[in-house]
C-alpha cells in the first residue's frame, strides 16, 4: 500500500501566490494574520443545527430545490476523500413514484472555524444541488449566494495548508476557550 500524499490546497492558483502562503507558514505569520481576519468561530455545533443553517440558506437563495434528507459534519470525510464537503442525491422506485434523496455531509473540521468558512462550504455544497459540474454557472451560483465566494475559499485553502504544514488548528470551540 502506498503512502497518501498530502493534497495541495494551492494547486490551481498562481504558483507566486501559492509560494507567498507557504512563505508565510514558513516564517510563521499565516497563522496570526488568518486569526487576524477570521477571529471567532461560529456556534453551529450539532448536526441539528447544522440541518437548521443549511436549509435557511437554501430557503433564501435554492427555494425550487427538492428537500434535503441529511446534514450532518462528517468526521471521516477530509481523511477518506480529501473532501471537505460531499453532496449526494440517490434516487430511487417505490411503488410507481420515483424518491429522490438529497444528503450535504460537511467535514468535522468546520465545526471548529469562522463562520464565513463554514458558509463558504455549505455554499459550495448547496451550489451541486443546481449545478453538478464545478463550471461557470457554478461558480456563478456561489457568488450569488456568497459574494466573498473566491476570496473565502482561498483563505480557507491557504488555512489547510497551515494545519497540514503545523498540524496547529487556529480555532478552538468557543466552549473550550478560557474566559478573559
Amino acid at each position: 500500500m502506498r503512502p497518501r500524499t498530502a493534497p495541495d490546497y494551492l494547486a490551481g492558483y498562481p504558483p507566486d501566490l501559492a509560494a507567498q502562503v507557504r512563505k508565510l507558514i514558513d516564517d510563521d505569520r499565516l497563522g496570526d494574520l488568518l486569526l487576524k481576519k477570521y477571529p471567532q468561530t461560529h456556534a453551529v455545533r450539532s448536526d441539528r443545527a447544522l440541518y437548521d443553517y443549511v436549509q435557511e440558506l437554501k430557503d433564501e437563495f435554492l427555494r425550487n430545490a427538492g428537500q434535503l434528507s441529511k446534514v450532518a459534519y462528517d468526521s471521516k470525510l477530509h481523511v477518506i476523500q480529501h473532501a471537505l464537503g460531499t453532496h449526494t442525491r440517490v434516487s430511487r422506485v417505490q411503488g410507481g413514484k420515483l424518491k429522490a434523496k438529497c444528503e450535504i455531509r460537511v467535514a468535522a473540521v468546520f465545526r471548529d472555524m469562522p463562520p464565513e468558512f463554514l458558509r463558504m462550504i455549505v455554499v459550495h455544497e448547496l451550489a451541486h444541488i443546481r449545478e453538478r459540474e464545478h463550471d461557470k454557472a457554478f461558480y456563478q451560483l456561489c457568488r450569488h449566494m456568497e459574494p466573498d465566494y473566491h476570496q473565502l475559499e482561498f483563505d480557507l485553502r491557504a488555512y489547510l495548508c497551515h494545519l497540514d504544514a503545523t498540524g496547529r488548528p487556529l480555532w478552538r470551540a468557543a466552549a473550550d476557550r478560557p474566559t478573559p
